[in-house]
């Protein structure tokens, strides 16, 4: 754990919210269970491995002593979150985490929630892909699948995209994403369905073609979504909704499935789509096998 210690003696705070350190990356020798994300105002540690009472407070005091010594205006905000198979325990170890608590990223502002739950309502690995869209939306027709909290949504409008359909089987979920659109200001040029994505291909397909296509589903969600069986069948289907120069943006976040299986699956399901690139993950998610990380894909249209 020593090597998360230096680290927090080192730390500085950023101003966007964004991951600090990443053990699980497999960098750091004896901190692979150890994760510490910034989401202003608070700093959240997170272990996949119970921590004893003596671990953690040695973590407290090294982060305490480093904020003390960054700046005495502000308070420290801290939250411990272990996650197990069994569950997830959260507490608020010092100072408090705002009601209504509102992060900024690219210029752009979203709602989460760090006291419930393990997805905190924006996936801080998917930065440089909601990057990558703001930067490739200008005037195009955005399809978001398994919109989430619809980070994708607000990057593409943030970046002129004409309009943006998004889609996921949680209500609750595009409930904050409708939140996120109305606190950017990005109201009327998007549109939120909360249903199965197969069994609403009709009204997805109306309101096409697109020219972006986003999907960055759950790799193994009984009963929404499992990648080794639903990532071909959705893949197939996508050619019915892709405008003539449509682009597509594919995601896969399983470290037991390699880029090699995804790609595979497109020129099993897609002949008339070419590989593009990579986008490189944010560089502290840098991992020591990287067939192991989040993998994002840029496919285009052959025209």
């Amino acid at each position: 754990m020593q090597s998360f210690i230096t680290f927090i003696q080192q730390l500085e705070i950023p101003q966007d919210t964004q991951r600090l350190f990443h053990g699980r990356g497999g960098r750091y020798p004896q901190s692979e269970h150890l994760c510490l994300d910034w989401f202003e105002p608070v700093l959240l540690i997170t272990s996949f491995k119970l921590l004893e009472d003596s671990e953690l407070e040695q973590i407290v005091n090294a982060i305490k002593q480093r904020w003390q010594q960054l700046t005495t205006q502000k308070p420290l905000n801290l939250v411990y979150q272990f996650r197990s198979g069994l569950g997830t325990e959260t507490q608020l170890i010092c100072g408090e985490v705002p009601e209504s608590h509102i992060v900024t990223e690219n210029g752009n502002q979203f709602n989460v929630h760090l006291l419930k739950g393990q997805n905190h309502g924006l996936f801080l690995d998917m930065r440089n892909g909601r990057q990558w869209v703001q930067q490739n939306a200008q005037g195009k027709k955005v399809l978001n699948l398994f919109a989430y909290t619809c980070g994708f949504s607000i990057a593409a409008l943030a970046g002129g995209a004409e309009s943006v359909v998004n889609i996921d089987m949680s209500k609750g979920a595009l409930s904050i994403g409708k939140r996120n659109h109305n606190l950017n200001d990005f109201v009327g040029n998007a549109s939120f369905y909360g249903h199965d994505i197969f069994k609403s291909w009709g009204k997805l397909k109306k309101q096409g073609p697109y020219d972006l296509i986003i999907a960055d589903p759950p790799s193994n969600q009984k009963g929404s979504f499992v990648a080794t069986k639903d990532y071909v069948r959705l893949l197939r289907r996508l050619p019915e909704l892709m405008s003539e120069q449509c682009e597509l943006l594919l995601c896969l976040n399983a470290p037991e499935l390699t880029q090699t299986f995804l790609k595979q699956q497109v020129e099993e399901a897609m002949c008339d789509v070419t590989f593009v690139e990579r986008i490189s993950n944010p560089l502290v998610y840098t991992d020591i096998d990287e067939e192991k990380s989040l993998k994002v894909f840029h496919y285009k249209r052959k025209g």
